[in-house]
């Protein structure tokens, strides 16, 4: 069994939580860019969704380029996680 991970709380290790399921389809986008630009190097945002976001990744790679880590935590049916890392 694998663990499923949670996106309800913060950590010591600026780890922050963005539940994308609960954000109306037309927001999203703009809400993941503002976001992710409101981090800080060294920050992490852990990213909920329920299908996995191709489209938006090829925007993200475009956007911020290799200043963005991209880790997938968990790649399930209708259980997508991903760490986004601002990198310095």
């Amino acid at each position: 069994m694998q663990a499923i991970h949670v996106c309800n709380h913060t950590t010591p290790e600026a780890l922050y939580p963005f539940d994308a399921r609960g954000i109306a389809k037309r927001f999203r986008h703009a809400a993941i860019f503002g976001a992710l630009d409101a981090l800080q190097p060294g920050e992490t945002m852990r990213f909920c969704n329920d299908h996995n976001p191709l489209p938006l990744l090829a925007q993200l790679q475009a956007r911020y380029g290799e200043h963005l880590g991209i880790e997938y935590k968990q790649r399930e049916p209708g259980v997508i996680v991903i760490d986004f890392k601002v990198l310095g």
